[in-house]
C-alpha cells in the first residue's frame, strides 16, 4: 500500500525555501477523514505552530462531508498534529531563534492515516520570487526547443 497525496500547497514551494521537512500524523474526525478520501482538502494560507508544547495546523480547509449531516465538522477548525516531543521541542527552537516558519506541504494518506508533510521554510523576498519566474521560464523554454529539435 502506497502513498496517495490529497492535496498539495504549490504557493508554500514558491513563497518560502524550504530548508527541512518533517512528516506529522493528524488528529481527525471521521466526516473529515471521508472528505478527504474525496479529495476536498486545501492547505492554501495555512500554517502550523507549536501552542502549549504542542503542535496545531491552522486555517486549513476540509470541506464538510456530504452525507455526515448534523455531525458534520468546522471547515477550518485548528487540528492537532503528531509528533514525538523531542521533535515539536527542535522545531520550537528553531520557530523562535531563526524567524522561520512551519508551513503544511501536502496531506496524503500513508497506509490507511492521514499525514502531513511539514516544511521549515523561509520566507521570499521579491527578487527571490521573480528569479524562480525566469528559472522556471528558462527551463520551459529549453524542453521546448530540445522537443522541437528532435
Amino acid at each position: 500500500m502506497g502513498v496517495k497525496i490529497i492535496c498539495e500547497n504549490r504557493k508554500a514551494r514558491f513563497n518560502y525555501h524550504i530548508l527541512e521537512k518533517f512528516e506529522a500524523g493528524m488528529v481527525l474526525t471521521g466526516s473529515e477523514v471521508k472528505s478527504l478520501r474525496d479529495g476536498k482538502g486545501n492547505l492554501m494560507d495555512s500554517y502550523a505552530e507549536v501552542k502549549r508544547n504542542e503542535l496545531w495546523l491552522v486555517s486549513a480547509h476540509i470541506a464538510p462531508y456530504t452525507a455526515a449531516n448534523q455531525f458534520n465538522h468546522e471547515p477550518t477548525r485548528p487540528r492537532k498534529l503528531l509528533m514525538g516531543r523531542k521533535e515539536i521541542d527542535r522545531l520550537q527552537g528553531k520557530l523562535q531563534e531563526q524567524g522561520l516558519t512551519l508551513v503544511p506541504l501536502s496531506l496524503y494518506f500513508k497506509e490507511g492515516r492521514v499525514k502531513a508533510e511539514l516544511g521549515l521554510a523561509k520566507g521570499k523576498k521579491a527578487f527571490d520570487k521573480r528569479d524562480t519566474i525566469k528559472r522556471r521560464e528558462s527551463d520551459r523554454d529549453l524542453r521546448r526547443l530540445t522537443k522541437l529539435k528532435r
